[in-house]
């Protein structure tokens, strides 16, 4: 569950921490006093947009934090995440500084993709927006959907199973043409076929005809560097460097008749005038196989040309030549043998739009299963929300184009008195049943999840009396199960709290503060009060809010 949120130089708030406690956590608090902040924070230290726009003091870095309490369960699906644990605690951190927003998750820097699925698995948001989603009738099939892994798996299959459909009606499109086209296309894809044959490359030919031609265009300078290097080094002059290591060698060889030491100077001198000697003939081969005419060069540059030409025209390198010519004669394969091909094509998108419907068709029944299943559940929560007659299902519509999603438009349709037609939930559904059929829609998923925790942004939109009483009765049911956390207007409901929060906006000296208090029992005796009477808060709303506490066990009646 979600111990502590710590937020840092965020709009109204200079630094703020709460702490919250298992069961249902409810925070009130006047219009305008920052409760939006709080939510948006959470929703911030999830994963949500973070930027510069945000901060109070735009000199100062930003910071959302989460602490968490992890149980064995969570400990081990978060070490799919590569995650580890603590002393049972995992702390989520993100921090907006110098314009960038660092993500952090125990102390580790972490992508925002990972912080978002480490944080899916331990907190559930529900903002005021996802009742709006009720509006739009997609979203409704997206909700049967995600109450079942089974449609989930087989909503993978339909998927791919439209995507190879459409993958050879595409390819089908492409060999759509006239014959006048083919017989064009044709004649072009054989005419690049033979530009490429009949210069029957060979791989690395390239490589071996640039050092040529390298060597034949600069023979000169070749002949002229060897010619100076075989005079100075050889032993046809007498001053060049084999004669003279040649003679030194003849005058250090009398030497041993006087000093029988001298015999490793004189095997030193002979090694060197045989690596001379060597060196030489290295040299004298070299300059033969250096002769080149003129007609080479002109050989090797044509060649070249021919190479140069062919790669600015179908690749990089003669390897690239090659997969182009491999491309080539299949294509030509497939245009001569057009009606082969078609033929078979169209073979093959019966196979895989029988295939398609086939898995499309299971994919709808196990839908039309889950949602009567799903839809008799959430008639059974509305009505603890006070919808004493509804009635509520869900109407399918199929559509014969092969689409990802399958054959099935499906929307939510609702009575809500005795005598009444069922009908959309988009036109007919108000505010306040808005947020009761999601809350009820809520309730429901949430027995069949794992989050541990669940924030409700105003639940309680378009609401009173009665209404919010057995909203209230909801909340608490949920929260026996897992914590609950919740922004609300309406004492009927913060009278159910396990822990009640009061967010207040304070003006200190220039600024002006949001911050939060933990209520106490006299505390949230006065807060009651004053969602029940306003600024008027006389002897009868305090028995009255002493008395809404004592009902739903929020009050300890010996205190």
């Amino acid at each position: 569950m979600l111990i502590n949120l710590h937020i840092v130089n965020l709009a109204l708030i200079d630094e703020l921490d709460i702490d919250f406690t298992e069961g249902l956590n409810i925070m009130t608090g006047e219009t305008g006093a920052g409760k939006s902040i709080i939510i948006g924070s959470i929703g911030i230290g999830l994963g949500g947009k973070f930027d510069s726009s945000l901060l109070r003091n735009k000199d100062k870095d930003g910071m959302v934090e989460l602490l968490f309490s992890v149980d064995e369960r969570l400990t081990a699906s978060l070490a799919e995440e590569e995650v580890d644990i603590d002393d049972g605690e995992l702390l989520i951190s993100r921090r907006l500084t110098g314009g960038k927003t660092v993500n952090r998750i125990n102390d580790k820097n972490v992508t925002l993709a990972k912080l978002k699925r480490v944080s899916e698995k331990l907190l559930s948001l529900h903002a005021q927006h996802e009742q709006r989603s009720l509006l739009v009738a997609s979203k409704h099939l997206e909700l049967v959907d995600n109450f079942s892994q089974e449609i989930k798996e087989l909503k993978k299959e339909v998927s791919q199973s439209c995507k190879d459909y459409r993958s050879i009606s595409d390819k089908l499109e492409e060999l759509t043409m006239d014959q006048t086209e083919r017989a064009k296309r044709l004649d072009y894809i054989e005419y690049e076929i033979n530009d490429i044959e009949s210069a029957r490359l060979r791989p690395g030919e390239d490589e071996e005809l640039e050092d040529i031609y390298k060597k034949a265009s600069n023979a000169q300078n070749i002949a002229e560097i060897t010619s100076k290097t075989e005079m100075l080094a050889g032993y046809d002059r007498e001053n060049s460097a084999g004669s003279l290591i040649s003679e030194a060698l003849h005058e250090l060889q009398s030497l041993s008749r006087y000093d029988s030491g001298a015999e490793e100077l004189i095997s030193s001198l002979t090694d060197i005038d045989s690596l001379m000697s060597d060196f030489s003939r290295q040299l004298s081969d070299y300059i033969s196989d250096m002769e080149f005419d003129e007609e080479v060069l002109r050989e090797t540059e044509t060649r070249l040309n021919l190479i140069n030409t062919l790669k600015s025209r179908y690749g990089q390198s003669i390897e690239e030549i090659f997969e182009v010519l491999e491309k080539l004669k299949k294509e030509e394969e497939e245009l001569s043998s057009y009606d082969e091909t078609v033929a078979d094509l169209e073979k093959r998108k019966i196979v895989l739009a029988d295939e398609y419907y086939a898995k499309a068709e299971k994919l709808s029944k196990l839908r039309k299963k889950t949602a009567k299943a799903l839809c008799k559940t959430i008639s059974a929560a509305m009505k603890e929300l006070n919808f004493n007659d509804v009635r509520f299902d869900m109407e399918f519509e199929r559509q014969d184009a092969i689409l990802p999603g399958g054959i099935d438009l499906g929307q939510f349709i609702i009575s809500t008195n005795v005598g009444e037609d069922m009908r959309p939930l988009i036109s007919v559904a108000s505010g306040g049943e808005l947020s009761r059929v999601m809350l009820a829609i809520k309730s429901v998923i949430s027995e069949t999840t794992d989050t541990p925790t669940l924030i409700f942004d105003e639940i309680d939109v378009g609401i009173s009396g009665i209404t919010a009483e057995k909203v209230g009765q909801t909340m608490r049911k949920i929260a026996q199960s897992r914590q609950l956390i919740s922004i609300t207007h309406l004492p009927q409901i913060a009278a159910f709290a396990d822990t009640a929060y009061v967010i207040e906006k304070e003006v200190n000296g220039d600024k002006t503060i949001t911050g939060i208090r933990k209520l106490d029992m006299e505390g949230r005796v006065m807060e009651l009060a004053r969602l029940l009477g306003g600024t008027n808060i006389s002897d009868t709303v305090l028995a009255n809010a002493r008395e809404m506490l004592e009902r739903h066990g929020g009050l300890d009646t010996n205190d």
